[in-house]
This record gives C-alpha cells, sequence and structure tokens, in this order.
C-alpha cells in the first residue's frame, strides 16, 4: 500500500495550495535575498542597519518555506501546514511594516533609529581620528543610495513582503477549504 492509497489527501496534487503557496514565498525570499547580496556585492550599494534588519524575514522564510513545501508534499497534517504558512504571513508583514518605518524615515516623515540616523558620534580618541574617518563607511538609514521607478530598496522590501503576504494568505485560505 503506498502513501497515496493510505493517505487520499492531495499532497502530489500540483494544485495543492499549501505546497504551491510556500514553493512560491521560498523562491521570492531567495531571489531577493540574492537581489540584496548583488546590489551590495556587485553594485557596491551598501545596506545600512535597517536594510540589514530587513533580511531577517527572508533568511527566515526560505528554510521554513522550504520545509512547508516539503511537509505538503508529504501529506503532513493540514495544522502544521496552517502553522507554517501563518508564520510566514506573519513575518512577511511585519517585514512590510518595518519596510514601511524604513521608507519613512528615507522620506524624512519621522526620525529614525540613532545608531544610523543624525550626526555620527563616538570617534574615539583624538589621535586615531583621522585613521577610522579614512576606514569606515557609515551609512546611514535615512539617505536612499538606490532608486528605481522613484522607489527605494526599502519600498520594494514593503512590496515584496506584502506579496509574500498575500501569497501565504492565500495558500493558508486554501488549505483550509481543501
Amino acid at each position: 500500500m503506498t502513501l497515496a492509497t493510505a493517505n487520499p489527501s492531495h499532497a502530489r496534487d500540483p494544485a495543492n495550495p499549501a505546497l504551491r503557496a510556500a514553493l512560491a514565498i521560498t523562491l521570492i525570499a531567495a531571489a531577493t535575498l540574492a537581489g540584496a547580496w548583488f546590489f551590495q556585492l556587485v553594485l557596491q550599494i551598501l545596506p545600512c542597519p535597517l536594510c540589514l534588519e530587513q533580511r531577517y524575514a527572508y533568511y527566515l522564510a526560505v528554510p521554513l518555506g522550504a520545509l512547508v513545501a516539503f511537509a505538503a508534499s508529504r501529506a503532513a497534517p493540514r495544522p502544521l501546514l496552517l502553522a507554517g504558512l501563518a508564520i510566514l504571513g506573519l513575518a512577511a508583514l511585519a517585514n512590510a511594516w518595518l519596510g514601511t518605518y524604513h521608507a519613512g524615515v528615507e522620506w524624512g516623515l519621522w526620525q529614525g533609529p540613532t545608531d544610523c540616523t543624525g550626526p555620527v558620534g563616538n570617534l574615539g580618541s583624538a589621535g586615531n581620528l583621522l585613521e577610522r574617518l579614512d576606514t569606515v563607511k557609515v551609512v546611514r538609514c535615512d539617505e536612499v543610495q538606490f532608486r528605481f521607478l522613484g522607489i527605494s530598496l526599502a519600498g520594494y522590501n514593503v512590496l515584496i513582503s506584502l506579496a509574500m503576504a498575500a501569497i501565504a494568505a492565500w495558500g493558508l485560505v486554501s488549505a483550509k477549504r481543501a
């Protein structure tokens, strides 16, 4: 007796919504991280502290999305799949909030964190000040380093995160109905 006959679920069905949603989120998160690293390493557009924090959700989404997709392909219990999709959706929404906050800092709508906006403080002793100024590049959170079509990378993070949250919500609702 095979798994398919023992558990007549739609796990291997290509229309499996939990599988499709988890795979889509995993691929989008991986592509976003690859893009972020490309901007940083190839184009030399260095991330600020808020940019680095926005990557955390993607670092979570890649392995968790892959795990949920694997579980969905193996007919895992529905509550487990729903929990995984819910966590992915909540992480994406939290990241959209963080991206919105960062974009607002860039537009000057509100003050950003003191460690990456405003004047630079504590440069050490006067004896090595010039040496430190030559080697330290402070990446400010309130200065946009790159815009495409008038939208900063923080703005694109909001859009990507909202898309991931919408996919997770679709997968959640569709998997509940299946």
